[in-house]
């Protein structure tokens, strides 16, 4: 694949995440079947004679289009949502305020306020200024650059909460450092930086309440689930796992892509030109620094103050937007891709359709049936959700539309089960950060697109690392988590 042409270090326009992969053909043979389907698959569940209640399956059958659509992608995944919320209000299904009660729900403005945090990181050049000192810190050898990059990813995730946008800010400081390595693509130094910086930038957005994913699942989890979700526990219950994972993934990494050389030509001036370049602190990556430590201090303290992060987020991205802080402005507030936005609020939207109508009933009995003889103990359900979550994310390209049509029938199944919706809801929202093929995640077509990984180096890490966080989970869940009161 070509290497594009010089992609800018920094986007004031977040991509989204759940787009369709720029390399895939918009009317692929699979979007025309999809095209298809969507339209006679919910047709004859709309009229068959199945013996539940007319409104359930005429919502069911709405719902299908939906799911159906997301899969295969004939539409982009917004206008997918948007048309379903239509049809089920147009239907007369449900009412209007059902119809699109996500536009109304807290965790779509949530993603709001993330997109305008990512805009603040970028634009005034804090997230590069940030990777630079972290790696600068870390040292200038091959494999201590590479840890470089996988912590300044994690750090990245708490001020740029959006992978793609991570990945192209990475991606810039990787070409740099490939640069001064006088090496190119297909050497081990280009594909070890460039797999694992798209990979940890994806699944890190499950560690932390930050990507359009983990937003969506937080979201329905509070919504079918009726628990609370705190962002404070949420990053504290997979603490532990972070920092496992980032020591697995440059270990991993240094073993599979054993580099042509082993240290940077130049060292660490190198790292201090790059930063030298970009000047002193200025006040406008001053202001953006002093407003994220304030919003990330009142995201951890939520567990005292319980204010929802979509508050403190809109708050904060607000305050970005007024004159005297003037971090962004209306030019900016234009630049902003709504669509995912959208997306969030309708697939939570059809997450309330379903609770209402009682449609949920009928979907989890059929999809969770033959899980129950298996969840008899923590171990055997911590693992039959994750690998089962992994599994089903392979047939559904995108990790939202996989977390937002399963995750209320799951918050479902823990309810009628008497299980804790709350870990299971964390525990498969977790399982799909795991991925083997490129075509699972934006965020993966996004890295592969600069040429320096190949399909195979995708599977061979994503194989790796998917087993190790399911050997974190089993010592994660049943004893770290009760300890925080997660049980």
């Amino acid at each position: 694949m070509a290497e594009p042409t010089q992609l800018p270090p920094v986007s004031p326009q977040l991509p989204d995440p759940a787009a369709t992969p720029a390399d895939q053909p918009r009317y692929s043979l699979r979007a025309k079947i999809g095209g298809v389907l969507s339209i006679l698959i919910p047709v004859v569940i709309w009229l068959s004679p199945f013996q539940i209640e007319p409104t359930a399956k005429h919502a069911l059958a709405i719902t299908t289009f939906m799911i159906i659509a997301w899969i295969t992608e004939p539409l982009d995944h917004a206008v997918t949502g948007l048309i379903g919320c239509y049809l089920y209000w147009a239907l007369g299904v449900v009412r209007f305020p059902v119809a699109f009660n996500g536009f109304a729900e807290d965790t779509t403005w949530f993603l709001f306020g993330a997109i305008l945090f990512g805009m603040v990181a970028t634009k005034t050049g804090l997230a590069r200024r940030i990777a630079y000192l972290v790696m600068l810190t870390v040292g200038n050898s091959y494999s201590r650059l590479l840890l470089g990059l996988i912590i300044s990813d994690f750090l990245l995730t708490f001020v740029v909460p959006s992978a793609i946008a991570r990945v192209v800010i990475m991606a810039a400081i990787a070409l740099g450092l490939l640069e001064a390595f006088q090496l190119g693509k297909g050497s081990n130094v280009g594909r070890g930086m460039f797999i694992i910086l798209t990979y940890t930038a994806n699944i890190f957005d499950k560690m932390i309440i930050a990507g359009a994913a983990s937003i969506t699942a937080r979201g329905l989890i509070e919504k079918v689930g009726e628990v609370e979700v705190l962002y404070s526990y949420w990053f504290l219950a997979y603490l532990p796992c972070s920092l496992l994972t980032i020591l697995a993934a440059w270990r991993l990494t240094v073993w599979l892509y054993p580099p042509e050389k082993e240290n940077l030509p130049g060292g660490a001036e190198f790292l201090r030109s790059e930063l030298k370049k970009m000047g002193r602190w200025t006040p406008m990556e001053k202001k953006a620094l002093a407003i994220m430590l304030i919003a990330l201090g009142l995201w951890l303290t939520d567990f005292i103050h319980h204010r929802t992060p979509s508050l403190i987020g809109i708050g904060i991205g607000l305050l970005a937007l007024l004159p005297p802080v003037g971090l962004l402005n209306v030019e900016d507030l234009k630049r902003i891709n709504y669509l995912p936005v959208f997306f969030v609020a309708s697939a939570i939207s059809m997450g309330n359709v379903l609770v209402t109508t009682k449609a949920l009933d009928v979907l989890t009995n059929v999809m969770f049936a033959w899980m129950t003889p298996l969840v008899t103990n923590v171990y055997s359900s911590t693992l039959v959700l994750y690998w089962t979550a992994f599994v089903y994310h392979i047939f559904l390209a995108s990790e939202i539309s996989m977390l937002g049509t399963s995750i209320p029938l799951l918050m479902q199944f823990a309810r009628t089960h008497d299980l804790n919706p709350l870990s299971l809801g964390m525990v498969w929202t977790f399982a799909a950060g795991g991925k083997i093929f490129v075509y699972q995640s934006g965020v993966m077509v996004v890295g592969y697109s600069y040429g320096y990984f190949e399909t195979k180096d995708m599977f061979k890490v994503g194989a790796w690392l998917t087993v190790v966080e399911s050997i974190i989970l089993l010592f994660l869940v049943p004893f770290y988590w009760p300890l925080i009161g997660i049980r």
